[in-house]
């Protein structure tokens, strides 16, 4: 029933249509009261007479009843006609007089006013084929795998041969501007002989006629043959007619004088017959109450018959559609799991999308951040740079002031050198003086042996001297080479400068208090000079001169801060190797006067 009602409710739609509708599309309260808008009730009567279906006006101006909560068209007309009318069908009506209704009141509105090759009639019949092959949506239209299908019935039924790529240039027009075509339209593309050229507008009309008896009325097969009576047992010419279940049998091909009926069932069967009593190509329809002889009018018709009929069984027995009908079931089917292909394919595409807008999204968000990053980075490279330049500026001044510090330090010490030559001079003239000095007291021995006692105690403390005077100049040396060094070891070497000038703070302490020794054994050797000044007359003059050149008997002052070596006659910078040299000079003279 619910596929009666899906066919009933197209043809319906189209009738429905064509009244005077308000902005919503329903039937509006004027049509209803209007002295000239009494459409929706005439239709509803007809459906009903067509239908077989008792009519209640009543219910109709109750369901759209006046109120005072707005227009009475918000209930619509669909609810009524659902609930009043098509729940009622019972399947017992004329399918062709229920759509020639529906047509009358929709095809003077929407039927196209230029000349068609095809009559009014032909029309009416493309319309319920219209009806029967499109989709289940509205507003109604036939997609092209439908038309095509459409019109290849049409060819086939003229005899003529498919046009294959004329459809499929028109096709692909048709699929750029629409889905499909509206009940009209496809009267006018058949009409306009697009598809039947060189067909006469009979030939047309018969095509369209077996075409709409095969889909709308499921005339599986029709024609002549003879039939024997059950009676009589004569043999009659009859027009048969094979439906889904039923072979019923007329007069003639236009069915206006019905004979009889041929109930089909599961359990009929057909079969051929051999000649007999002068009749050819027999085969016997067996029911359960009756069995028919019928005689083709040659072997292939007697075989298409005998097929037909055993196929029209076949489905009885499988409780199956008739073939046009699973045909079209199947073609809806495979275009909704097409569709259902196509949505699900678009939806992947959307999710697809989205994801690569949110990838996009995302690689911009990235490259944002890249660059800010490389902002930041080109930020510090450019502070890092700055920062390089200040600190070589700075070390720039660094090096200069070194620079500065190193050329005096290199004149302190071309000074001292200066120094230290006439102070080597000294030094050997009074070497010389000491000699004849030594040479002036050899007749003296006795005061000599008491000279020579306070000459060791200088010896020893001129010993002394030299080693602190060599330690002194280590140092002296080593400050010199500290001077040399890098910038980084510059801290540790003034820490080792600050511990040496502690050092020799000490090492000049000890000076002073060989100093003071010094002065005892000075007193000692002027109680000595006065006992010896009687035995030494002739050293007067070389005594003189050494007191001119302060030798021996100058007292030794306290030196500088520096690291510097002090000896008995004055500060002055040894090196080591002068030093031992030296030592080993005195060592050498005094083993001699020993």
């Amino acid at each position: 029933m619910v596929g009666l009602k899906e066919e009933l409710l197209k043809s319906i739609w189209h009738a429905f249509t064509a009244l005077d509708l308000d902005r919503s599309g329903k039937v509006s309260k004027s049509q209803l009261k209007a002295s000239g808008g009494r459409r929706a009730p005439v239709l509803s009567h007809n459906l009903c007479t067509v239908l077989n279906v008792p009519h209640d006006p009543v219910a109709l101006e109750e369901h759209f009843r006046d109120d005072d909560e707005g227009p009475v068209s918000n209930q619509g007309y669909m609810p009524y006609l659902n609930k009043f009318i098509l729940e009622k069908v019972q399947g017992n009506f004329d399918k062709v007089e229920f759509n020639r209704m529906c047509w009358t009141l929709c095809a003077k509105k929407n039927l196209s006013k230029s000349p068609l090759l095809i009559s009014d009639e032909d029309a009416f019949k493309v319309w319920v084929i219209f009806n029967f092959l499109s989709e289940d949506k509205y507003p109604l239209i036939i997609v092209p795998e439908e038309i095509e299908y459409l019109l290849k019935k049409i060819t086939e039924a003229m005899g003529a041969g498919w046009q294959q790529e004329q459809f499929d240039h028109y096709k692909i027009a048709l699929n750029t501007s629409r889905e499909g075509l509206s009940a009209w339209e496809l009267i006018d593309l058949i009409g306009s002989g697009q598809f039947s050229k060189g067909m006469d507008r009979q030939t047309v009309s018969l095509a369209i006629s077996e075409v709409f008896n095969e889909l709308i009325l499921d005339v599986l097969k029709q024609g002549y043959m003879l039939k024997k009576g059950h009676k009589r047992k004569n043999w009659m010419e009859r027009w048969f007619v094979l439906k889904p279940n039923i072979i019923s049998y007329y007069v003639s091909e236009d069915l206006k004088d019905k004979k009889g009926d041929i109930i089909l069932d599961g359990n009929c069967c057909v079969e051929a017959l051999p000649d007999k009593d002068g009749k050819k190509c027999l085969f016997l329809i067996k029911c359960l109450d009756k069995t028919f002889e019928i005689s083709a009018s040659d072997k292939k018709k007697k075989q298409e018959w005998i097929q037909a009929i055993q196929s029209t069984v076949n489905l009885l027995k499988a409780g199956s559609p008739p073939p046009h009908k699973e045909a079209r079931q199947k073609r809806k089917e495979l275009r909704q799991k097409l569709l259902a292909e196509q949505e699900e394919l678009e939806r992947q595409m959307k999710e697809l999308q989205a994801a690569n807008e949110n990838k996009q999204k995302e690689l911009e968000t990235v490259r944002k951040q890249l660059e800010a990053a490389a902002a930041r980075a080109a930020e510090e490279e450019k502070k890092r740079l700055q920062t390089q330049l200040e600190l070589q500026d700075r070390f720039s001044l660094e090096l200069e002031r070194e620079k500065t510090v190193r050329q005096k330090m290199e004149e302190q010490v071309a000074q001292k050198s200066s120094e230290l030559e006439q102070y080597l001079q000294r030094v050997r003239e009074l070497e010389e003086m000491y000699k004849e000095l030594q040479e002036a007291l050899e007749d003296e021995k006795q005061a000599r042996q008491d000279e020579e006692t306070v000459r060791k105690l200088q010896a020893r403390l001129l010993e002394e001297e030299s080693a602190k005077r060599a330690e002194l100049e280590k140092w002296h040396l080593q400050q010199q080479q500290t001077i040399q060094m890098t910038e980084a070891e510059k801290q540790e070497l003034e820490n080792q400068r600050m511990m040496k000038e502690q050092a020799l703070q000490v090492a000049m302490q000890q000076l002073k208090q060989l100093e003071l020794e010094r002065k005892e054994a000075l007193e000692q050797y002027e109680e000595v000079k006065k006992k010896l000044e009687t035995a030494a007359n002739n050293t007067k003059s070389c005594k003189d001169k050494v007191a001119r050149h302060e030798g021996l008997i100058r007292l030794i002052e306290p030196g500088s801060k520096n690291p510097h070596l002090i000896t008995n006659w004055g500060p002055a910078a040894f090196t080591e190797a002068e030093l031992e040299q030296r030592q080993r000079s005195w060592k050498g003279k005094k083993a001699t006067s020993e």
